[in-house]
Order: C-alpha cells, then sequence, then structure tokens
C-alpha cells in the first residue's frame, strides 16, 4: 500500500469515526488528506453527505475540487444539488465542470442561462467582483470548459464574464489567476494589490 492510500484510508476512517467539527485542524487536515481518485461508490456518498453539512466555504470547495476527478462514479445529482447549494459564481462554475461530465449539452444550457442571470446581476450587488470573475475567465475556468465540450453557451458566459471584467477599474485586475489544474497564481503580491486597492478607494472617496 502506498503513502497516499494509507493516509487516503486513515483520513476517511477518521471523517466517519469523529465528531463533524469542521474547525478542527485534524479534521481539516483529514478532508485534505482524502484521495477522490481512490473513493469507492460507499465512500463518496459519505463525502457528499460531510459536503452538504459543512458551513466552512473553503472545505466544500476543496471538496468539490476533488469529486470533480472522480469521473468513474455517478455524481450527477450531487452536481446539480452542489450548484443550488452554492451561491459564489465560481463554487457554481466548479459544480458546473463536475455536471457537464455527466448532463447533456441542452441540459448544461439551461444551467449556464440561470448562470448568466446570476452573473449580469454582480455588478448591481457587487462593484468590484474581480475575485469570482478572475476564476471563471482562469485557464480552469470557463476557457477550460470551452476547450472540454466546445458548448456555445460557454463562449456566452466567458463572453460577459469578460464584458464585466473589462468594465471594472484597472485597480481590481490582474492579482491573481488560476492555471489548468485549479491552482491558483499570484500575479502580483498580496501588498501590491492592498495598495493598488487602498490607492483606488482613497482616490474615490479623496482620502
Amino acid at each position: 500500500m502506498s503513502l497516499n492510500q494509507q493516509l487516503h484510508q486513515e483520513s476517511l476512517r477518521y471523517l466517519t469515526t469523529a465528531p463533524f467539527r469542521e474547525n478542527d485542524p485534524k479534521f481539516i487536515g483529514a478532508i485534505s488528506e482524502v484521495d477522490y481518485e481512490l473513493l469507492t461508490a460507499n465512500e463518496a456518498d459519505f463525502i457528499e453527505l460531510l459536503y452538504f453539512k459543512l458551513k466552512n466555504i473553503a472545505l466544500r470547495n476543496k471538496i468539490l475540487y476533488g469529486l470533480i476527478r472522480c469521473k468513474e462514479l455517478e455524481l450527477k445529482d450531487f452536481f446539480q444539488k452542489a450548484y443550488k447549494k452554492e451561491r459564489y459564481l465560481d463554487m457554481r462554475l466548479l459544480a458546473i465542470h463536475g455536471l457537464a461530465h455527466y448532463a447533456t449539452e441542452e441540459e448544461i444550457d439551461k444551467v449556464i442561462d440561470h448562470f448568466l442571470k446570476i452573473l449580469m446581476k454582480r455588478p448591481e450587488t457587487t462593484p468590484y467582483n474581480y475575485q469570482e470573475y478572475e476564476f471563471l475567465r482562469s485557464a480552469f475556468g470557463l476557457p477550460l470548459l470551452i476547450k472540454k465540450y466546445g458548448y456555445p453557451c460557454f463562449e456566452k458566459a466567458l463572453q460577459q464574464v469578460e464584458k464585466q471584467y473589462d468594465a471594472m477599474p484597472e485597480a481590481f485586475k490582474g492579482h491573481f489567476t488560476f492555471d489548468e489544474n485549479g491552482n491558483s497564481v499570484l500575479l502580483r503580491s498580496p501588498r501590491e494589490t492592498k495598495l493598488m486597492i487602498e490607492r483606488f478607494f482613497a482616490a474615490q472617496y479623496g482620502r
């Protein structure tokens, strides 16, 4: 048994027997050490239940990333429910990543129609929505879905993202992105990002 397999089994054993404490470092570590590609159908069912119990968005994000890679399991229903559960567009897009593996183009069209309605309201509620936009337009976001599936609805969604992104002030652009594996890539230091945004607001409010 490899070290990864051992860690995987130990993590699942812990998660299935330990109290549900999502802010406990050991609990968080166990979720991180699950090897999602090794999950059996029953283990995936347990992870799904865990996902819907979690309030911690970072842990739900980790599970979504993991389950996207479980191509051999039937997870269509999970990703449909996950899409409905999440509120942030980057999390919804992760669910779409998973769903696209199982759903028809027609089904994805309907989901993206709904996604677009939410997206187009973002400038009203969150005018400087750079964190969501950067994920959506990154190599792991809509461009990857376009590359994989070629659906026009993904192209349409990306065009709308770019339109809203372009409309933002420069202070909110180009701070980070994600590579094709979904890893965050810093394009500026956190300090530089902070200074640019602070200067923008200082200029806006005459400070």
